[in-house]
């Protein structure tokens, strides 16, 4: 796996963290104060509007697990991967996201997307 910022590990702990209380601290480990977090469902900016996301997708899937289902590729400060939720051994939604780390090391935007690539007409 390429190296990555710890910011994509503390990023990916805040939506497996059982303990409400224990989420912010990991976006905050992880995120840029003006993070943008873009994906089919949502288009949210800054760490409360993150927070908030996590704990809505968290209460509609119960007991989900998120995992990085890939490596991770990156050049210019931008990082993509692959990614999974399963929800009681089941392959909820899969899909994959672009991330942008600023000169911090912190998550700056992510841009994700459901499901894998069309395939071209």
């Amino acid at each position: 796996m390429a190296n990555y910022p710890e910011a994509l590990d503390h990023m990916l702990k805040a939506w497996n963290d059982p303990d409400r209380t224990q989420v912010r601290g990991h976006l905050e480990k992880a995120l840029n104060p003006n993070v943008r977090f873009v994906d089919p469902s949502i288009d949210v900016s800054g760490v409360d509007g993150f927070e908030q996301n996590v704990h809505e997708v968290k209460s509609k899937l119960p007991g989900a697990v998120y995992s990085r289902t890939s490596g991770v590729d990156s050049q210019h400060n931008f990082y993509r991967y692959h990614w999974a939720i399963h929800q009681d051994g089941k392959l909820i939604l899969s899909g994959f996201d672009v991330a942008e780390i600023d000169e911090q090391e912190k998550v700056s935007c992510v841009i994700g997307f459901f499901g894998d690539i069309p395939k071209s007409q």
